[in-house]
């Protein structure tokens, strides 16, 4: 977390907020943000640089350069990107400080200092590792089954290898088993042809309904681990029908949903409609 929906209204909202601005410098308050380069040369290679394209892989954000040099951004569990006026208040958590061309400030911050920066002359040394974007044309049915085929792993934790399809975690991948009907814990190579569609189907269905309600805001009021990058929630928290529901009724059955640990990450699941 954040997720694709999530790093996606990331992209969208921040592209109007950034388009043609120049970054004049940087500040790094946490040396471990900086992944490539190192925090000491960070600043003295992005001063200077254009935000001319805004894009996504994944869960990483692609701001593109007009250098050529992609500044590619991973939120992780508690990373947020936004835009602030120039006097904005430098908090503990403020991590990397970028002043631009109009006065205002590009802040990276993150509670749990999990997220990580890199400043590249090619994406593809840190994206190449990543599956199909399963939002595109490029995840077809016949492949996702190929990438599942033989496979003794659960199928929710195969979800989230990011070899596997890139973008989708723990909140996406409990909602798309549900809506295709199938239990998380079932060895991914034992799923017949019919049930690798609606899988696939269903990955696409709660992607682009996340993409929709703005993303999937959790926790308490001030303490979201994602808000958007102007600071509003998102809405896809509430069209959950499985993920955090442990205990509450199935939408479609009424049987208590149950959670289970899979590869260290909870799952949540109907054990009636999911078999």
């Amino acid at each position: 977390m954040p997720e694709l929906p999530e790093v996606e209204t990331y992209v969208r909202e921040l592209a109007p907020e950034l388009a043609g601005r120049q970054v004049l410098g940087a500040r790094v308050n946490w040396s471990r943000t900086i992944a490539t380069p190192d925090a000491e040369h960070f600043p003295g290679l992005i001063a200077g640089q254009r935000f001319v394209t805004f894009g996504r892989r994944g869960k990483y954000m692609l701001l593109g350069l007009a250098s050529g040099m992609t500044l590619i951004v991973h939120l992780r569990m508690t990373g947020h990107l936004r835009v602030e006026a120039g006097d904005a208040v430098i908090d503990q958590h403020t991590h990397v400080v970028m002043p631009l061309d109009d006065g205002r400030l590009l802040l990276f911050q993150d509670s749990r200092k999990f997220g990580r920066i890199w400043l590249v002359p090619d994406a593809e040394v840190v994206l190449a590792r990543l599956g199909p974007e399963p939002l595109e044309d490029s995840f077809t049915v016949d492949g996702f089954g190929l990438r599942l085929n033989g496979r003794s792993a659960s199928i929710k934790t195969l979800l989230l290898d990011q070899s596997i399809v890139a973008g989708v975690g723990n909140i996406y991948a409990d909602e798309a088993l549900f809506r295709a009907g199938i239990l998380p814990a079932r060895a991914a190579g034992t799923l017949e042809a019919g049930e690798v569609a609606a899988l696939h189907a269903a990955i696409r269905a709660v992607l682009e309904e996340g993409i929709a309600k703005a993303g999937s805001s959790l926790g308490k009021s001030g303490l979201q681990n994602y808000v958007r990058p102007g600071g509003e929630l998102g809405g896809f928290q509430d069209e959950f029908k499985v993920f955090r529901r442990t205990g509450l009724p199935c939408p479609v059955c009424g049987t208590p949903v149950e959670r289970i640990v899979l590869g260290q990450r909870s799952t949540h699941f109907c054990p009636v409609c999911q078999r």
